[in-house]
């Protein structure tokens, strides 16, 4: 199966491991959905590690951890209509394929992306997560397995 090539602003469909699921000792997502790639290292010969802000249609309980998609945006992405946040108060990493790629579509069984959002809204999201990570820390719920 061909991967997308990970880069920043790519969203791909993911099982997202939230933070409150790795309390509960779950190794995957419950739910797979779109996460947007905002860093990829280690692209060195080595196969890279990919952290993801998952995006939810849940409203944040804190305005300052997520960010809200455009609608143009989510039509471009290809996305429903109703309102999507990019949660940036957590992270998942991995080692890029991985085993929590989903395909976006069983009429498309080699798709894992719905596609990139390189302009506005990647960027207030990335800009959204780094910064409280200066101050705080960030929860990690899974981590890169190497």
């Amino acid at each position: 199966m061909p991967f997308p090539v990970p880069e920043p602003g790519l969203v791909i469909s993911y099982s997202y491991l939230w933070q409150s699921e790795y309390r509960q000792e779950r190794e995957e997502g419950v739910k797979d959905r779109p996460c947007a790639i905002i860093l990829v290292t280690g692209n060195d010969g080595r196969r890279p590690v990919v952290t993801v802000l998952p995006i939810t249609h849940s409203p944040p309980q804190n305005a300052s951890d997520a960010v809200e998609l455009p609608p143009a945006v989510k039509r471009r992405l290809g996305l429903d209509e109703a309102r999507s946040w990019a949660v940036v108060s957590e992270v998942n990493c991995f080692i890029w394929p991985g085993p929590n790629l989903r395909v976006v579509s069983r009429d498309d069984p080699e798709r894992f992306e719905y596609g990139c959002c390189r302009h506005h809204s990647s960027a207030r999201s990335a800009s959204a997560f780094w910064q409280p990570r200066r101050r705080s820390g960030c929860r990690l719920s899974r981590a890169a397995h190497k």
